[in-house]
């Protein structure tokens, strides 16, 4: 059993597959979480045969009893939680006159409501590994479009600058407890979320997944006193 453990949402590629994957390296026991079983089953596979400890369990984290399910199969398994990534996002593009109700329900209750369940569900394995070791750490992706609203995205923009403000609660709420909490804010990083705008912007030039991978490294290895509340990462040249 490893001696410690991690929860990914949204873990199937991407961003969530490139943390995963680090934290695996890094010998921690992983319960990862995406929407799709098939493509989710594939990468779980993918990382057990290169030894790694993997529990996988597919689900809408837009659905209450999906977060639910998620984190009581990882205390089965594993019975701590010393790291949790809250990756698991949806960007739906609309101008302001042409808004569903639909999908404004559906960024709201994936990009933010699932991080304040998760929140609510993983509390108590959290602070029993703040209390233990002073460096439990949650990771809640936000995003450029959270620091800077943009237009057609304005509802995603909207949820991803409610993660940075909750984000800032946690800490207040729980860092005294040794659970620090950090938002990740990147602008374009090369996965399909940003397909639409390689006609604009080449994947060439835009960042890794791996950089979030490493960034989570990072806050692992700074000591307990240290609280990194926000990661804003941009290319060469991009303002906010």
């Amino acid at each position: 059993m490893a001696q410690r453990a991690a929860i990914v949402t949204g873990a199937s590629r991407g961003i969530g597959l490139a943390i995963a994957q680090t934290l695996a390296q890094d010998g921690y026991g992983l319960t990862i979480s995406a929407r799709k079983p098939d493509t989710l089953a594939q990468t779980a596979e993918r990382l057990r045969a290169e030894g790694h400890e993997v529990e996988d369990i597919a689900g809408n984290m837009g659905d209450e009893e999906a977060v639910r399910a998620v984190v009581e199969r990882h205390r089965e398994r594993f019975g701590r939680l010393d790291v949790l990534v809250n990756n698991a996002g949806v960007g739906v593009g609309a101008a302001v006159h042409e808004q569903q109700t639909k999908y404004v329900d559906l960024q709201i209750a994936v990009n933010l409501r699932a991080i304040i369940l998760f929140y609510r569900e993983c509390a108590e394995m959290l602070r029993a590994a703040g209390a233990e070791h002073r460096k439990a750490l949650v990771v809640n992706l936000s995003s450029f479009a959270g620091k800077s609203g943009q237009a057609w995205l304005s509802v995603y923009s909207a949820t991803k600058a409610a993660v940075v403000g909750y984000t800032q609660a946690m800490n207040k709420e729980l860092a005294t407890e040794g659970v620090k909490s950090v938002a990740f804010c990147p602008a374009f990083v090369d996965t399909d979320m940003t397909d639409f705008v390689k006609g604009t912007v080449s994947a060439e030039e835009m960042m890794r997944p791996e950089d979030m991978g490493e960034a989570v490294r990072f806050l692992l290895r700074l000591s307990p006193a240290c609280v990194v509340p926000e990661l804003v990462f941009q290319r060469p040249g991009e303002q906010l």
